[in-house]
């Protein structure tokens, strides 16, 4: 039996479910989910910071206009607060490296510190290699969980509805109205928005949409253990500039990553033991730190276009295909600013005043700007 709907959400991670959210407060909206349960890949493999810093200029706009979400949701959406305290140290080895991670950090949230007094806030770094390192003050770690499951319980409660094993296998126009057939069945809507991940490209390709050239990239993290007795918990995270690692503490162990990003098809990524091997030693020749375990490992795929910004909008080669697509690392930092912009333009609606202030113009996120390169 083909179920119809006003609006059909491939994809039910973060993207997906926030876009869902605002959407079905006005339309009969479904989600579809390829796995048991929403969140399992990208979402929830997140090294969960909001860090308004990080990113192109579109993305930190981006994360600047969701900061007021974070900070007061509305009520209801959680049951507690959906941002924890986490300041982020960046090491530098040159005075070069310094003025270029100084230049997107406006001055009054950042303090430059000398190498003695990171050593301080941080003291498991090794000084020697060191010229300065840069203490941000503003970012804070995402309760990742909870913010996902807001989105969804709001999407339910609005009469959204989630179908789960749902994996994609088809997809055709006709008549104005996409058929969507799927592992749980099959689904009518003249609007489908393509908040796939990774898989959105291959989403794209069964509609015969354009191909903005999606890259999922792989990211590495493992988590070890702090010195014996010591508690890490007050610890920032700490990145160096060049951005060839970070660390940070989590639930009492440390987490660390290479920064690595590589090519791969769309799945379920799996730690590889070198790009394990490379974080711990990049790790080690920072700090003191000396690794004798690493208790769990694991990837994420992290989807990118080549300028590095989101592809949100209408595709331009077929009608009512909305792209949601190539959040990169950023999804969850964006996603209160985001999913309200790509429910605007999937409404045909102006953008709330706040947003249109970002003045982010429609050729910064719209997919037709790859139209050219297309060709």
């Amino acid at each position: 039996m083909t179920e119809k709907f006003d609006i059909v959400v491939i994809g039910a991670g973060m993207a997906g479910a926030s876009v869902a959210a605002h959407l079905s407060a006005s339309a009969r909206v479904c989600l579809l989910e390829m796995e048991a349960q929403p969140g399992y890949h990208s979402t929830g493999r997140s090294a969960a910071i909001l860090s308004d810093n990080y990113g192109n200029a579109t993305i930190r706009a981006l994360t600047r206009a969701s900061r007021p979400f974070f900070d007061a949701p509305p009520e209801g959406f959680t049951d507690g607060p959906l941002l924890q305290p986490r300041q982020v140290l960046q090491i530098t080895t040159s005075d070069e490296e310094l003025e270029a991670c100084l230049a997107p950090i406006p001055v009054g949230e950042r303090d430059i510190l000398s190498v003695s007094a990171a050593c301080d806030i941080c003291p498991v770094l090794r000084p020697e290699a060191l010229t300065a390192a840069i203490l941000q003050r503003r970012p804070a770690d995402i309760e990742v969980h909870a913010l996902h499951q807001g989105y969804l319980r709001r999407t339910l409660a609005q009469g959204g509805e989630l179908r789960s094993e749902a994996q994609v296998l088809a997809l055709s126009r006709q008549g104005g109205v996409w058929t969507i057939t799927t592992a749980a069945g099959t689904y009518r809507s003249p609007v489908v928005v393509n908040a796939a991940g990774a898989w959105a490209g291959e989403v794209a390709a069964l509609a015969d949409a354009l191909d903005v050239g999606l890259q999922p990239l792989k990211r590495t993290a493992c988590l070890v253990d702090p010195p014996a007795g010591v508690s890490s918990a007050g610890w920032p995270m700490l990145k160096d500039a060049r951005e060839q690692f970070y660390l940070k503490p989590d639930a009492g162990r440390l987490l660390i990553s290479p920064c690595d990003e590589t090519l791969v098809e769309p799945g379920d990524a799996q730690a590889d033991e070198m790009d394990v091997a490379v974080a711990v030693d990049r790790v080690e020749q920072a700090t003191t730190l000396q690794v004798r375990r690493v208790s769990h490992r694991w990837a994420g795929l992290r989807s990118f276009v080549a300028d590095r910004s989101p592809v949100v909008g209408y595709d331009p080669r077929q009608p009512g295909f909305f792209w949601l697509a190539a959040l990169g690392g950023y999804g969850i930092q964006t996603a209160p600013a985001l999913s309200r912009i790509a429910a605007s333009l999937v409404r045909g609606a102006p953008l709330d005043p706040d947003l249109a202030a970002l003045a982010l113009g429609p050729k910064i996120l719209a997919p037709d700007r790859f139209v050219a390169a297309a060709a």
